[in-house]
């Protein structure tokens, strides 16, 4: 039985929220090239900035100018690790710049397939038949600390070392991402996101809030304007890719 092929859209939207005087997330996609990307720098001044630009511009590149031949994943490492590369050359050069890093997680579609990378603790989710499932593992110390049962997500969430995360594309020379692989069926709908989203929202009220039938520009909308809402204490990105027949 032959099978269904996915065309995939997408939209995007970013904002520096109420607090943070500069947004330090950046995004980019392109659907012809099934591209989907968002980073959330992190530095000094504006190093965070150059970070997260530094590693979408990196791997956007990359992945445009991929061989088509080759094996996706392989293509995808490759892209990171150039990206973080960029990165940590830049700041070895720069002492202002030192320690720069960002967060990174991306979608990548290959026909039905969908790969998923991800450093840090953006996140990556699909809904399906209206139910919302996070496919990322955050690498940030408190998440890592509920999975070895040795903090509650209650705890976790008032811990004062929320922010801290355990793996950043370019703070060191090399950097392994988490790789998830699964298959887009039509109708799934796939979120990338910055943790000013996730820090302000439960997932349950994420999932309400995607389980209306609107165009993709005017959910992320709603994502980031309940985000701000919700105290707005840090830079929010969205990126939505819906699955179509």
């Amino acid at each position: 039985m032959a099978t269904a092929l996915v065309h995939f859209t997408a939209a995007a939207v970013s904002d520096r929220g109420r607090k943070r005087p500069s947004n330090e997330d950046a995004y980019a996609y392109s659907v012809e090239n099934g591209i989907y990307l968002v980073c959330d720098g992190m530095g000094g001044a504006a190093a965070g900035e150059i970070a997260s630009s530094l590693a979408v511009d990196e791997v956007m590149r990359s992945l445009a100018m991929r061989d088509p031949i080759a094996p996706l994943r392989e293509e995808a490492e490759k892209a990171i690790f150039l990206a973080n590369q960029a990165i940590y050359s830049r700041a070895q050069r720069n002492p202002n710049l030192k320690g720069m890093g960002t967060t990174l997680v991306s979608l990548l579609t290959e026909d039905r397939r969908v790969l998923i990378f991800n450093i840090g603790d953006s996140r990556a989710y699909r809904l399906r038949n209206c139910r919302l499932e996070q496919l990322t593992l955050d690498h940030s110390l408190v998440e890592e600390q509920v999975r070895i049962g040795r903090m509650t997500p209650i705890e976790a969430q008032r811990s004062h070392y929320r922010n801290v995360i355990t793996r950043a594309l370019g703070t060191q020379g090399q950097v392994i991402p988490d790789i998830f692989e699964l298959e887009a069926d039509p109708g799934d709908l796939f979120l990338l996101c910055s943790d000013g989203l996730t820090r302000e929202l439960t997932d349950p009220l994420i999932e309400s809030l995607l389980s209306i039938d609107l165009p993709l520009d005017r959910l992320c909308a709603r994502l980031v304007g309940a985000a701000n809402k919700a105290g707005g204490h840090d830079n929010v990105t969205c990126l939505l890719i819906r699955a179509g027949e």
